[in-house]
């Protein structure tokens, strides 16, 4: 199996962990592992061919971003803006079923907890960001093409960044006040970390706003549990592995390990853990959102 090392990927970094995740998504032909002391790196695995030119040649087109079903507008269906209503959710749904990338709506919005005016939820990893972005309208404004030298530097930690908001959750992105507060990201990353939210569909409780005053949000994304902060209710975590894993056992993976019982990682060949921490807001007008992270000991 050859094994191609990602010091651009370390774990410590939501972001990197989810890209790393997501390069499984996009090939997966490609398997998964991580270094073992100090901050754990992304080992990217493949039986046959070099990593990163089997992951450039699955490199997504515009046609195929394009014709994704969580976009703002499809065929035959109500339009998703931001703020979506149940019946075009539903719509939406119905039309895109079998689609290969259905994913995307599950792992944005759900329906299974519906605000008081009737729209439903999203996901943590879906954030509001300024001038009304939809996530389909942010992965957009992050594509080019791709070739393979690119990604490597990528992977190596040397990619290059450009300005611009990305998803709206990465920390790294922001900007001293002292050069702006612009915002910058490597774009080769946040594509790919958008891919790993293929493995975290959003759910609830069923709950719907609108028939009682004062009903909580129940949404709950996959690999979020509750935390003890009050300006952290919900932190995601994510744990690290030694065998080289596919996508199909890293979901299964997912399911099995949970961070609050770390005598039982070994079981799973898990060798570390980390947990988000959020973005604290300047203030009521302050809408920025991102999720730094520290180590589960």
């Amino acid at each position: 199996m050859k094994e191609l090392r990602c010091p651009g990927l370390p774990a410590s970094w939501i972001n990197a962990w989810l890209a790393a995740v997501g390069a499984t998504v996009l090939s997966p032909s490609l398997r998964l592992r991580w270094t073992q002391g100090g901050t754990p790196q992304a080992v990217l695995c493949a039986q046959t061919g070099d990593p990163a030119e089997i992951l450039a040649s699955s490199w997504p087109s515009r046609a195929a971003l394009d014709d994704m079903p969580f976009r703002r507008r499809w065929p035959s269906t109500e339009d998703l803006p931001r703020n979506v209503p149940v019946t075009a959710f539903a719509s939406r749904a119905a039309s895109v079923r079998s689609h290969p990338f259905s994913w995307t709506l599950s792992s944005t919005i759900t329906d299974l907890h519906v605000d008081d005016k009737g729209n439903v939820a999203h996901a943590p990893f879906d954030p509001p960001v300024p001038r009304g972005y939809v996530l389909h309208d942010r992965l957009l404004r992050l594509h080019s093409s791709l070739e393979v030298e690119d990604l490597r530097r990528t992977l190596e930690g040397t990619g290059e960044r450009i300005e611009n908001n990305g998803l709206g959750f990465d920390i790294a992105r922001m900007g001293a006040e002292a050069d702006g507060a612009s915002k910058w990201i490597d774009p080769v990353v946040e594509t790919l970390a958008f891919f790993g939210l293929a493995l975290f569909p959003v759910r609830g409780n069923g709950t719907d706003a609108r028939f009682g005053r004062g009903v909580r949000a129940s949404t709950i994304q996959r690999g979020w549990v509750p935390g003890a902060e009050r300006r952290s209710p919900l932190r995601f975590a994510w744990p690290v592995w030694v065998s080289p894993l596919d996508f199909a056992a890293i979901d299964a993976l997912l399911d099995l390990w949970r961070a609050d019982r770390m005598d039982k990682w070994p079981r799973f060949g898990i060798h570390g853990a980390w947990r988000s921490i959020s973005y604290s807001p300047k203030g009521t007008a302050d809408t920025t959102r991102g999720f730094g992270a520290e180590r589960i000991d």
